[in-house]
């Protein structure tokens, strides 16, 4: 009795075991490849619910069904006019024929290697075909963005204007995605879009791309740096020439003010002093002992002749100075006559040719 219970534990045990290898579910983002020893058995199946299947023997392969992600490396590629580039590209697909996806490539490692072999060589290709400019922009006919500081001479040389293209970045793009979809749908799958995610300057060109771009920038601030400079002359020159005139206009009003009260002082002196002789001769005294203030300093030399306007009043003056000689005693004195500090007695036939210190007050 205890034996034929082991024996039927036994096969219960076989059953379920059986039952849960026979039977399999297949998600709603999957698809299923049967294989019976290693090679695929009947259609692939791509309807998710619960599926039965031989135990033991076959065995599922599940598939992704959902939109995949391809995100390749960036790489060094030369475009149509000699420049290096490096161009980071990313592509979405799906599994549409899971079969000969699983005849060919077996698992998804596979596809994106091959995908990376794929899509980098058309890649390659399409950027040798086509210059730089093409590459980059999409619009054509696009009307530039110009720096309102641009002077006319800037504008008649077209700085700013945009290089003309004839395909554009979307157009590079569809040749790739084509050329690539045709390839990699023997492989069951389809390349649903392509984009450039990143495109650059090789590592090795980009400092000199950047240096000329700074030279670029460098010369348009020294352009407007002059023109600052030269403004800031210009102003200067309008502020020296305004102050030169304000004070050329302030001195001559003050001249003409100054002027005017020396012909009004004039006129006073001229109606004080012309009241009658006496007022006349004070008025030459007066105005000689002022000369002689303004004249002499204490080590002035003055040579005068006896007649001179000047010299009348210092012929009456009293102290140790010389007296005075007429100018026609002495033959060819040349009517010469020196006052100044008591000196030794000469010779009356000497002529007297001599310039001494002249004091004011002796």
């Amino acid at each position: 009795m205890k034996t034929i219970s082991t024996i039927t534990a036994g096969i219960a045990v076989a059953g379920l075991a059986a039952a849960s290898s026979a039977i399999y579910t297949v998600g709603e983002v999957e698809q299923a490849i049967i294989t019976q020893f290693g090679k695929p058995v009947g259609a692939p199946i791509t309807e998710a619910g619960l599926k039965i299947k031989l135990p033991f023997v076959q065995e599922v392969n599940r598939i992704d069904s959902r939109v995949l992600e391809w995100d390749g490396s960036p790489s060094d590629m030369p475009t149509k006019d000699k420049l290096y580039i490096s161009v980071d590209l990313f592509a979405r697909w799906k599994i549409t024929d899971p079969l000969q996806y699983f005849l060919r490539l077996r698992d998804e490692r596979s596809a994106q290697s091959r995908l990376d072999d794929i899509l980098g060589s058309e890649t390659r290709n399409a950027v040798a075909k086509h210059e730089l400019i093409e590459i980059v922009r999409t619009t054509r006919g696009r009307t530039p963005l110009r720096d309102t500081l641009l002077t006319d001479q800037e504008l008649a040389q077209d700085i700013g204007a945009l290089v003309p293209i004839t395909k554009g970045r979307a157009l590079v793009e569809q040749q790739i995605f084509e050329a690539a979809a045709e390839k990699v749908r023997v492989f069951g799958i389809e390349l649903l879009d392509i984009r450039f995610k990143r495109i650059n300057y090789n590592e090795s060109v980009r400092p000199k791309i950047y240096d000329r771009m700074i030279s670029e920038r460098r010369q348009i601030a020294e352009r407007f740096l002059s023109e600052g400079n030269g403004e800031a002359a210009r102003i200067q020159g309008n502020r020296v020439r305004d102050l030169n005139k304000i004070q050329s206009e302030a001195y001559r009003a003050v001249e003409e003010i100054r002027g005017a009260a020396d012909a009004a002082a004039a006129a006073i002196y001229a109606g004080a002093y012309n009241v009658d002789a006496v007022s006349v001769e004070f008025y030459d005294f007066t105005r000689t002992m002022q000369a002689y203030g303004d004249m002499i300093s204490d080590d002035t030399t003055l040579v005068l002749t006896t007649d001179s306007d000047l010299f009348q009043f210092l012929r009456g003056m009293q102290g140790e100075a010389d007296p005075v000689r007429d100018p026609g005693s002495v033959p060819d004195d040349g009517g010469v006559a020196s006052t100044g500090r008591a000196r030794p007695a000469q010779d009356p036939s000497t002529p007297i040719v001599t310039r001494t210190d002249v004091e004011l007050g002796q």
